[in-house]
């Protein structure tokens, strides 16, 4: 079956992260995706390793990095800097549906490729700019990068061990998540907009930022700001308005424990043999074990550090109290549930080079994803 969006063209003018996430979620939904790269570098991602996979020559190939974010994509050198590199773009955009780029604020208007210069040529064309800062506000010519926008954001202030332990202060997120979360508002933005076209033939302009991004993503910990008042502070892998919910220790390394409400918890204090937590006024309620977390937590880490991590996982999950392992990225990858879900695909560049990518986790009943091309080789 032909994907979702398998009538749709896509001029894609992103490089690295955000952009390129975005279009391979429109690629792998069956859109027609067309890769701009400069001439001869492509793709700065292209050179961001080790690791570079081997191409079927034995020579080293793309970076990893490159080939997380590139699938169901064609690849075009072009100098868009050029008249014919701009004329050949606007022949594109006269047949496309969408436009992803990330150039900075004005950066494609000497061009003549920004959305005022393109919309004439096609109505119904649907334009998305991607900055660091967004198109408007004081900050808006400044570059933006992942790292700078977890730390203003206020994210790095809420992740990393609480103050006052060892290993304390500000911690990044170990992947670039306000660009993958970017890429992804402006892929559920795409989608609306085409939506609205299909209803009224109009094309429409989007503009996203990095930082809006991340600030929406703040969730609960911008919504308790907002209500308490109070900015909320580094908690290690506790959670600000669950207990227990955090690492505990195992006789044999770590253990996550999720209680979500008061009847796992009173199932966990059973499973340990102390109905006395339940009982206690001060634990009772997910409420007051909030308050009381300074002194709870240390009671269940002496029970929990006396089995070993596949024991507690075994009689948690009987209990049906949430729980899991604390896995690394290999050890993960070989879960037999991620297995049995088919999450590490592999795919052929017509060259013959073998590419592993990460599966896309939609999975449609009438048009599945397909893995029909992978990562381009730059050409």
């Amino acid at each position: 079956m032909a994907g979702p969006l398998s009538h749709i063209k896509v001029v894609d003018l992103s490089r690295v992260l955000a952009g390129p996430w975005s279009t391979q979620m429109l690629g792998d939904l069956g859109a027609q995706v067309t890769k701009i790269e400069r001439p001869h570098a492509g793709d700065d991602t292209r050179h961001w390793g080790p690791p570079f996979i081997t191409n079927a020559d034995g020579s080293r190939g793309d970076a990893g990095y490159f080939l997380c974010t590139n699938r169901n994509k064609t690849s075009l050198q072009l100098d868009i800097t050029s008249d014919a590199g701009q004329a050949t773009i606007r022949d594109m955009v006269k047949q496309a549906d969408i436009l992803v780029e990330n150039y900075k604020v004005g950066g494609l208007k000497k061009y003549g490729l920004d959305y005022d210069s393109l919309k004439d040529l096609n109505p119904g064309l649907i334009y998305c700019s991607i900055t660091g800062f967004g198109q408007t506000g004081p900050y808006a010519k400044r570059p933006g990068y992942d790292f700078m926008i977890q730390a203003m954001s206020g994210l790095m202030s809420v992740t990393g061990e609480k103050d006052g332990l060892p290993g304390a202060g500000p911690q990044k997120v170990g992947i670039a998540i306000a660009d993958l979360m970017t890429g992804m508002y402006a892929s559920v933005g795409i989608l609306a907009a085409l939506a609205h076209r299909d209803q009224t033939g109009e094309g429409q302009y989007i503009d996203l930022a990095l930082l809006d991004c991340q600030m929406a993503m703040l969730s609960n910990q911008g919504s308790n700001y907002l209500v308490g008042g109070s900015a909320p502070k580094r908690m290690g892998n506790a959670h600000l308005n669950i207990v227990p919910y955090q690492v505990m220790p195992t006789k044999d390394g770590h253990l996550i424990i999720a209680v979500g409400n008061d009847s796992q918890f009173q199932s966990f204090c059973r499973l340990c043999a102390r109905q006395d937590w339940a009982n206690d006024p001060r634990f009772a309620t997910n409420e007051a074990r909030v308050v009381n977390r300074e002194e709870l937590i240390p009671l269940l880490e002496e029970v929990t550090r006396h089995r070993s991590t596949q024991d507690w996982i075994s009689a948690l999950e009987a209990a049906n109290v949430p729980c899991g392992p604390v896995n690394n990225i290999e050890q993960a990858f070989q879960d037999p549930q991620v297995i049995h879900r088919h999450l590490r695909r592999d795919m052929t560049r017509p060259d013959g080079t073998k590419i592993p990518v990460v599966a896309n986790p939609i999975n449609f009943s009438k048009t599945p994803i397909d893995y029909k091309i992978a990562p381009p080789k730059l050409k």
